[in-house]
């Protein structure tokens, strides 16, 4: 408290699991793999914090620990621990002990550490797969209510902008009043539920409802029939001011 820090700065400091140091805070030593555990935490809890870490594990050993139990040391064998083990007789020897505890500590170690990475990836995988769902929900939602919004056509805006001075004939359907006829020289728009176009040569850009109007250029007169829906190309003889079979 005095470092302000918390239980995930240490964690990430001492790659010790966030439940175990709880449980070193509350003396909940039951909690943890064994007796060596503890005192191995507690040296590395204390040598993160700054403390002094023999003194936290003497009184460890003196208040909680009871029989004899190997502790981790990280560092050489005490002086005189060969001389007990010739002394004595039998057993391994100290050093060979201290490292076959540190290798089960490390593995203990990297198998919660493995444990709770895959833990954190899933998570993030599962947070990154409902992103993209909530992501695609929504632009679905939104084409509708594009669809929903949008009218469709009901008349033809047809605007018609010659390259060179053409000739244009343009009624609103067959039988109906001619709209316009003469030589266009400059771009204009027509208006109508439909419109039927007939023009003297293709040198001219045809542009419907905001759309162009793609068609071969051609020097023969072309003639097309545009409606809200769409447009289709008019045969001579339908075209408005053409007599019929011409």
């Amino acid at each position: 408290m005095r470092q302000r820090l918390d239980i995930a700065d240490v964690e990430e400091r001492t790659k010790i699991r966030a439940k175990y140091l709880r449980a070193l805070e509350n003396e909940e030593f039951g909690l943890l793999p064994g007796s060596t555990f503890v005192k191995t935490f507690l040296r590395t809890y204390a040598e993160a914090l700054g403390l002094d870490p023999h003194a936290l594990v003497e009184e460890y050993r003196q208040s909680f620990e009871s029989g004899e139990e190997t502790e981790v040391q990280l560092g050489p064998p005490a002086a005189g621990g060969r001389d007990r083990d010739r002394r004595y007789g039998g057993g391994p020897p100290r050093g060979m002990v201290a490292a076959i505890a540190v290798v089960v500590v490390i593995g203990f170690l990297l198998v919660l550490g493995l444990t709770g990475n895959d833990n954190d990836n899933g998570n993030k995988s599962k947070q990154a797969s409902e992103t993209a769902a909530q992501k695609a929900k929504r632009e679905r939602a939104r084409k509708r209510r594009t669809r929903r919004t949008t009218p469709a056509a009901t008349t033809v805006v047809l605007k018609v902008a010659p390259t060179t001075p053409t000739y244009v004939c343009l009624d609103s359907g067959a039988g109906t009043k001619i709209v316009y006829q003469g030589i266009l020289q400059q771009a204009q728009t027509f208006k109508g539920k439909r419109l039927r176009i007939n023009l003297g040569k293709s040198s001219v850009q045809l542009n419907a409802n905001g759309k162009p109007v793609q068609f071969e250029q051609t020097s023969n007169p072309v003639g097309f029939d545009f409606t809200p829906t769409g447009h289709k190309a008019l045969p001579s003889g339908q075209r408005p001011c053409a007599a019929p079979g011409a």
